[in-house]
């Protein structure tokens, strides 16, 4: 008798058990099933958005005066099928007003180049007006040459660029409108930096950084000219105050014309450029940075400038401006 009564109390107690394994067991499969229905909700909440987002081009910003646009300046030397190529993308930005092409090669333009590359730009309207091309031609062949003074230009914006890289419309314009939030300074899309070379003693010699310099620092202190804004006064500048040494020495030497652009304008502004976050399409194979002791000859630039200048006047820093409409994160 007693052992039926602890047999029945061990069954009891069995049954209980179970049950309160089940309602546990069903109220954490009720739990799971919650939280997986709240991130199915919220993950076709977010991925219809993020498709519509992205299936729709963001709406344009333009800065304090959209309807003044900018001119490309763009250097060019014996590569007619990449200037045939950056003609034809850069002719659909929006406010592209002209293109200057630099023109440095002994024999002047043919005519079946002429042809195609006017062509290009007359079959892209733009709004009731037509993007002008005209092509500056120069005696000498000199580095020098794109910066010379243009009589005829009509915007106060410089889109400086090589004929051998290509960014989106998009990113251009952005970069106008960073540039119109500060027209005095320089706008671009190729950072690079200096800074003193304490091993050669003294502290008054300085070293040039490439890209993987800015990357690895964080900061920089120049934007290359192959593809930045800045206002068209830099180009009365240049050829009329820049010292005749320097311009000398960079036709001599086919280089740093572009460093010699950076420290014009610093000295001028006694600001920073502006780095400008875009997307780069490389159509050429080879320039002049792929040659062999092209960060020497840059270094040697940059001390040879600063002692005729007097100073440093090249400024470090360490901002760069990001169109937030085209990333998620910023």
């Amino acid at each position: 008798m007693r052992g039926s009564y602890f047999f029945n109390r061990w069954i009891e107690q069995r049954v209980r058990l179970l049950a309160i394994s089940a309602v546990k067991s069903f109220k954490i499969k009720l739990l799971l099933f919650f939280c997986v229905g709240l991130t199915l909700i919220a993950f076709s909440t977010s991925a219809s958005s993020f498709f519509l987002w992205n299936n729709q081009a963001p709406a344009p910003y333009y800065g304090p005066d959209f309807r003044k646009g900018y001119s490309i300046v763009m250097n060019t030397w014996k590569r007619y099928d990449l200037l045939k190529q950056s003609i034809k993308h850069y002719s659909s930005c929006p406010r592209l007003d002209s293109v200057h092409i630099v023109w440095s090669e002994p024999d002047p333009p043919s005519d079946s180049l002429l042809k195609y590359l006017y062509h290009v730009v007359k079959s892209v309207p733009k709004d009731g007006h037509q993007v002008k091309l005209k092509f500056d031609i120069n005696k000498e062949d000199s580095l020098n040459n794109r910066f010379k003074e243009i009589k005829d230009l009509e915007s106060d914006a410089v889109f400086s660029i090589d004929d051998d890289v290509i960014f989106p419309c998009s990113s251009v314009e952005f970069a106008f409108d960073v540039w119109q939030s500060a027209p005095d300074t320089m706008v671009g899309f190729v950072p690079r930096v200096h800074w003193v070379d304490y091993s050669k003693g003294g502290g008054s010699k300085f070293k040039y950084g490439g890209w993987w310099s800015v990357w690895w620092t964080g900061t920089y202190s120049m934007v290359l000219s192959k593809a930045a804004f800045f206002h068209k006064k830099y180009f009365i500048l240049y050829t009329n105050q820049m010292p005749t040494s320097l311009k000398e020495y960079i036709t001599k030497n086919r280089n740093c014309e572009d460093i010699a652009m950076s420290f014009l304008v610093a000295n001028a502004t006694g600001a920073p450029p502006i780095w400008v976050k875009g997307k780069i399409f490389e159509i050429g194979s080879t320039g002049i940075s792929s040659l062999g002791g092209h960060s020497e000859k840059r270094s040697e630039c940059v001390n040879r400038f600063a002692s005729v200048f007097g100073r440093m006047p090249l400024v470090s820093t360490s901002v760069k401006a990001v169109d937030s409409r085209n990333i998620w994160f910023w």
